[in-house]
């Protein structure tokens, strides 16, 4: 997920290596074999990870692990690395690949099958492993078209709704998109087009929407904070654009962070541009706390951890039951069955469709 599925959580998230939970040590108790066992158990994650403390702490009370989390760069640095270290991991436990990312993880042998304990309250559409439970499903996430309900509103225009209406000359000049080569929202939405299309049709809607004037900017950053005209950084910066790839989330975002809290979210979400990414969770091969690793997946699914996701990370829980925060029901769009593509053909794909990408678009 290179600049990792949620970069709308750049307001929470914090480079570096830190204990979350302030409960438990490193000493104390013995394994199945007798010897000494850890009682700190090590997440390798990306970035833009964000738990809130309550809730490791909760983990800590109930298993008596401490969790160490080591930030290893956007998801697919973190994935890189854990490649070139496998059978001897950073850590326990990794979280962060996601659907675009999965097979190449899984191809690499990095985990261990461990069939997490709350799995039978998650619905089967992302469980991609089938039986084998080699990684969990922890969250999703939906990267769609934004628009600045505003601009629509002053223009007295229709904001778009489909793939289709972007190509539509009512909306020449107003899309920002991120590179697919460098960004996870932008292969996410290259992956949406190709799920609308079909393989033998999205680089013809490409050269389409070259030609209706889309711009490319390198990251979601600067796509919605610079370029953007809906978001708060994005009005800061004088953004002209209108339309912009993010998250069907974004909106409560704007809402959350804005004082004072609008009454309606100044952004929208075009339901038809959507894309789903999941998000996985695998106990890494060599483990050194292979006991407290499976403790954490376990956790990853309790309803604690599920609902925390929500106002942290900004996306959506995987457990059935789990309850979204009101800000979420309010202000967020529902996007029920968004396109996606099988991970075993993105794997087969993903370098020669970025490759075609770039020559459609770039050159």
């Amino acid at each position: 997920m290179n600049t990792k599925k949620l970069a709308v959580t750049a307001v929470v998230a914090a480079l570096g290596v830190g204990t979350l939970a302030a409960c438990g040590g490193d000493s104390g108790g013995k394994d199945d074999s007798g010897g000494t066992a850890s009682k700190t158990v090590t997440l390798v994650t990306h970035e833009s990870f964000a738990v809130s403390g309550k809730v490791l702490k909760e983990f800590t009370r109930e298993t008596g692990y401490t969790v160490k989390v080591l930030k290893s760069g956007d998801a697919g640095e973190a994935l890189n690395k854990e490649i070139l270290t496998k059978g001897s991991p950073q850590g326990d436990v990794f979280f962060g690949v996601d659907n675009t990312l999965l097979s190449r993880a899984l191809d690499n042998g990095l985990f261990t099958p461990h069939r997490a304990k709350g799995l039978d309250g998650v619905a089967d559409g992302v469980r991609l492993d089938g039986e084998r439970h080699r990684v969990t499903p922890v969250d999703t996430g939906d990267i769609c078209v934004n628009y600045d309900k505003k601009y629509f509103a002053d223009k007295k225009l229709d904001p778009p709704r489909t793939f289709d209406d972007l190509v539509k000359p009512a909306y020449k000049d107003l899309l920002v998109v991120e590179n697919a080569a460098t960004s996870s929202p932008g292969l996410g939405f290259l992956l949406g087009t190709v799920a609308r299309y079909g393989e033998d049709g999205w680089q013809e809607y490409w050269k389409d929407l070259r030609k209706n004037g889309v711009k490319v900017v390198d990251g979601w950053s600067e796509a919605y904070n610079e370029e953007f005209s809906g978001s708060a950084g994005g009005r800061k910066a004088k953004g002209d654009r209108p339309l912009v790839v993010s998250y069907a989330s974004s909106p409560p975002v704007e809402v959350l962070y804005s004082d004072p809290r609008p009454a309606k979210a100044p952004t929208g979400v075009a339901a038809g541009t959507c894309f789903r990414q999941i998000e996985f969770a695998g106990l890494l091969d060599g483990a050194k706390n292979e006991k407290g690793g499976k403790a954490l997946l376990d956790f990853l699914l309790s309803r604690s951890f599920q609902e925390d996701l929500p106002l942290k990370m900004f996306v959506n829980p995987v457990l059935r039951d789990a309850k979204l925060p009101e800000i979420f029901t309010r202000y967020g769009t529902e996007v029920p069955a968004p396109p996606t593509v099988a991970p075993e053909t993105i794997a087969k794909n993903r370098e020669q469709w970025i490759q075609a990408w770039t020559s459609t678009v770039l050159k």
